[in-house]
């Protein structure tokens, strides 16, 4: 067994476990990232809301509140340094019935206590002005400025590319088997294919955090998989919101959401479902009903005859439940993270800080580097330069002149910088979600054919061996002539 050492393994590769590294990738120290899946981006990280959240509504004096409000004004130099689509659109808590209407004051007053103090109260004529489609039974609500729309593929590709540039190593398709532990403290990660002897383990799993915890006996929690149903419509769908409308929330869920996405679709849903299966993300007739039920509640006009597509995500719900960042004294160099939920994308900013912070604090005694490289460019998005700056593009690279998705107007230039990047696209999912090819109204009717083309050429295989995402995947069974 291949056998290599760092200082310390993250072990998840989503939105926390990127931010993490990108964090370390500050200090002089080596990180090795080790992630089971074939791409870069988690499970729950890559089947979200896709919103920033101000933590308005956070259980006050938690982790899980202190993290998200920290997290949320650090997104704009986050977005700009590292060039992802992000937008302060605002959310609206609008009160349809009495009952609901009641409740704004607790609701406002909780958001105090949270500290987000830009929360305010609008009638229901500023409520109707600012949302036309909004159920005109509305009797008033609250506005929370600051919740803002991200593309979160792009987010945790971003983390992943700046700690890569910066020395970070990802292994990925590398699933963890075991942990081992000498003398009360970490010492070697077990996976697949290798082992790396290390000084510190940082559980950033996700929905497995569980398992990887039960590796070294710390497991004194459960995760348990809430499903979370999502609609998705075409950007032309006729009726619309500009702001994320948000439903008065009960004990069980923040309820179900319609919103804007970052590049112009809507986003309906998400049901709360608890199930034992970690792997199970079917959408349900019956989820998906409850979603429009409840979403013609706010804005009675959604048409979900427009849906391009639905999808489901599983937050990784702990029992007993609460966001957890445990170090043990019997255990040195192992921190263990739980409970990250559908706040997660949002705190993982915040997270990587607080991580790096208490393990300076556990005496780890890295120095920072001189040389950080703090910025990265992204893949410049073809469809929304002016036609003058695509007319240069296509001068100085005429493959941006090929248009392979026609609903996203995504180019060949676009997706081979998807798949030559560091950590780049190895599947059809793994380019779609760098540049959006297939994500569009036809759902890859059209540009999965090319798409498969043109990662086997670049990879140097067979379109046989081209996958959707994991092993066994395959686009293609085999030729008919």
């Amino acid at each position: 067994m291949h056998m290599r050492k760092t200082d310390v393994v993250v072990i998840g590769a989503g939105a926390v476990g990127c931010a993490v590294a990108r964090e370390l990738s500050k200090y002089k120290v080596s990180v090795i990232v080790a992630e089971k899946n074939e791409d870069i981006g988690g499970d729950a990280s890559k089947s979200n809301s896709a919103i920033i959240h101000t933590g308005y509504d956070a259980s006050p004096d938690t982790l899980e509140s202190q993290l998200v409000v920290a997290a949320n004004p650090m997104y704009d130099k986050i977005a700009s340094d590292l060039d992802v689509p992000f937008r302060r659109i605002g959310a609206i808590l609008p009160a349809i019935t009495q009952e609901q209407y009641e409740k704004l004051p607790a609701i406002r007053e909780k958001a105090f206590r949270n500290r987000v103090y830009d929360v305010e109260y609008r009638s229901r004529e500023q409520l109707l002005e600012m949302e036309p489609n909004l159920n005109p039974d509305v009797l008033g609500g609250l506005y929370i400025p600051r919740e803002s729309i991200i593309d979160p593929f792009i987010l945790v590709q971003a983390y992943a590319e700046n700690a890569c540039e910066n020395g970070v190593e990802f292994l990925l398709s590398e699933k963890v088997t075991g942990i081992r532990t000498e003398n009360g403290a970490v010492t070697t990660v077990v996976t697949e294919n290798e082992e790396i002897a290390c000084k510190w383990i940082i559980n950033c799993a996700g929905l497995y955090c569980d398992d990887i915890a039960a590796m070294v006996g710390k497991d004194e929690y459960k995760v348990v998989p809430r499903k979370g149903q999502f609609f998705i419509l075409d950007k032309n769908t006729s009726c619309k919101v500009q702001h994320i409308v948000l439903p008065i929330p009960t004990k069980v869920t923040k309820g179900k959401l319609m919103c804007p996405t970052i590049h112009g679709n809507m986003l309906v849903g998400p049901t709360a479902e608890d199930q034992p299966s970690k792997t199970d993300k079917s959408t349900t007739q019956e989820g998906l009903q409850s979603i429009v039920r409840d979403v013609r509640n706010l804005v009675p006009n959604v048409n979900v005859r427009d849906t391009i597509t639905q999808y489901s995500g599983l937050r990784p719900n702990r029992v007993p439940e609460g966001l957890h960042f445990d170090v043990y004294d019997d255990l040195k160099g192992y921190i263990n993270l739980s409970g990250v939920r559908s706040t997660g994308l949002t705190l993982s900013a915040a997270m990587g800080k607080y991580v790096v912070q208490q393990m300076l604090a556990l005496g780890a005694g890295f120095e920072p580097k001189q040389d950080y490289i703090a910025r990265r460019r992204g893949i410049i998005r073809f469809h929304e330069q002016t036609p003058e700056i695509q007319e240069q593009l296509i001068r100085s690279d005429p493959r941006y002149g090929n248009v392979i998705c026609r609903c996203e107007t995504i180019t060949e230039a676009e997706i081979l910088q998807a798949i030559h990047r560091p950590l780049g696209a190895r599947s059809m999912d793994a380019v779609k979600r760098r540049v959006r090819a297939g994500m569009g109204r036809c759902q890859a009717g059209f540009c999965g054919p090319k798409v498969i083309e043109i990662l086997a050429r670049e990879l140097g295989c067979s379109p046989e061996e081209i996958t959707k995402n994991e092993p066994g995947s395959n686009m293609v069974t085999g030729r008919t002539r």
